[in-house]
């Protein structure tokens, strides 16, 4: 090895993001060559409340090595298919974002527009039964895709899961220590530095135990211990866009049918989730406490539970946004120290997950070369600005007037990334994906359409096909995905035959 290579990393932090750091990078690296030290104080607690995800779960889950069927006994999973939206575009509205396509793309364009041309002409079904996933989460249907079946709507369910937060730390936990990952038990209290670089060098903990490293990587929370209280690094806030800035979270009975989505439901002054486990339901109040108090917010919760709660309601504070610099000299930041984009899309986890994928591709030696952690700064950004522009469309994409509140979302400013492509859509109905961003078409066109923002025409192309093809091929699309959803079985049934 040079003189150069980094050999000693350590995790300041445990919970979610800091063992799927440490499984990662036990898979990934030489632990022969690169010593992996995770520190963690079970006397701090992790937030632990976030349950749903999103498909990319799979890729980490087998980046990681990880066995489904273990991952879903372990962890009390179930299957996602995709987010039921109740009350958003306005009171009495639901609509699915599915994890999968609508139909078939039809001459070069996205199905939608096909879809569209059919729906000016008034012969058009309904949007949702194009989608098989989108059918199957609300008949609690849910199977594997059939990767043999590839002109069949069956080969292009797309899928993820629920699971409880805490029980995947400690699977991943299990895993990583399995493969050499050392962890210590201890409250750091405080932070060496290099006199002339500014690099950390050390920690110490509540014992007196140092610990060395050459590289650090920041799972502390929303306090950012190294990130923010030891580098200073500056927070962008966008509460401005995204004011919700509590929520309040509370576990319940599970549900008699375990259903294969997540449901948030539009509330007053924010929204509620509903997330189900083969063993529980988590459920909890996003919101703003400039328009609800606390007692109120508890409240509203505990009359939107669907089964009898388990568990005292448990308060959280947050700000929207992110770090200035993600990664700063020789600490990088993952999870909730790089920064916080409430759960609306289950994305998360999938922001620790593109974390470590980028860091790995940005992977340093002791000289941490500043044009790489710019790159690396710079594509942290990027992804959170274009997640937290989906999720501002939801709020901002709304005709409700009946609260405070929703006056705010509706009528708020919002960013010109945002607004350009409002625009472009309403003209003609043309999604584009940003530089491999997370949501693709089929999701934005899902929230688009969902909350009642219609185009005024569709793309061009879409009229290449005569009026008795395009009826033909849509009618035959209808019937291959009914016949699909017939033959699926229940979700549950599926799910314990495949735990064993």
């Amino acid at each position: 090895m040079s003189s150069l290579d980094v050999t000693n990393v350590v995790i300041v932090g445990g919970g979610t993001a800091g063992w799927m750091v440490a499984a990662a990078f036990s898979k990934i690296l030489n632990l022969k060559k690169i010593g992996i030290h995770l520190v963690e104080s079970e006397a701090l607690g992790t937030v632990g409340v976030g349950e749903a995800t999103i498909p990319h779960i799979k890729y980490f889950n087998r980046l990681a090595g990880l066995d489904e069927q273990a991952f879903l006994k372990a962890t009390n999973a179930t299957y996602k298919l995709g987010i039921e939206f109740v009350d958003w575009g306005k009171l009495g509205d639901a609509y699915v974002h599915p994890f999968g396509p609508y139909g078939m793309d039809m001459q070069s364009v996205h199905f939608h527009h096909s879809w569209l041309r059919q729906q000016k002409k008034g012969t058009a079904k309904p949007i949702d039964e194009f989608s098989l996933a989108g059918m199957a989460a609300k008949a609690g249907k849910f199977q594997h895709p059939r990767t043999d079946l590839q002109s069949s709507p069956m080969s292009s369910i797309d899928y993820a899961y629920h699971f409880d937060a805490t029980k995947y730390a400690e699977f991943m936990r299990s895993v990583s220590e399995s493969r050499g990952v050392k962890r210590t038990e201890g409250k750091v209290v405080s932070v060496k530095q290099n006199i002339d670089s500014g690099n950390i060098e050390s920690i110490e903990l509540e014992n007196g135990q140092t610990i060395d490293g050459d590289m650090f990587i920041d799972c502390s929370g929303f306090i950012g211990l190294l990130i923010e209280k030891t580098l200073k690094t500056g927070y962008e806030d966008w509460s401005h866009y995204l004011p919700c800035d509590r929520a309040v979270a509370r576990l319940s009975e599970r549900l008699d049918e375990l259903v294969p989505y997540t449901r948030s439901t539009a509330k007053a002054a924010g929204w509620q989730w509903r997330i189900p486990l083969q063993s529980r339901t988590g459920n909890g109040y996003v919101y703003s406490s400039d328009y609800i108090s606390d007692d109120e917010a508890v409240a509203t919760l505990n009359e939107g539970l669907d089964t009898a709660p388990l568990s005292e309601p448990r308060l959280l504070r947050f700000k929207t946004g992110i770090r200035k610099k993600t990664w700063n000299k020789n600490v990088v930041a993952i999870g909730l120290s790089a920064g916080f984009l409430e759960p609306l899309e289950s994305t998360s986890i999938h922001l620790i997950q593109s974390a470590i994928a980028r860091l790995m591709t940005n992977w340093p030696d002791k000289t941490f070369n500043q044009p790489d952690i710019d790159y690396f700064n710079r594509k942290t950004q990027e992804e959170y600005e274009q997640v937290r522009d989906f999720l501002i469309l939801h709020y901002h994409g709304t005709t409700r007037d009946d609260s405070p509140f929703w006056n705010y979302c509706r009528t708020m400013e919002i960013p010109k990334t945002l607004s350009d492509r409002i625009a472009i859509y309403k003209e003609n109905a043309r999604l584009y994906r940003e530089d491999l961003e997370l949501f693709s078409p089929v999701s934005w066109f899902a929230v688009f359409n969902g909350q009642n923002i219609t185009p005024a025409r569709y793309h061009p192309l879409a009229d290449t096909l005569d009026d008795a093809s395009l009826e033909l091929r849509m009618t035959e699309l209808h019937r291959a995905t009914q016949r699909c959803l017939e033959v699926m079985p229940q979700h549950e049934v599926y799910l314990n035959k495949v735990i064993g």
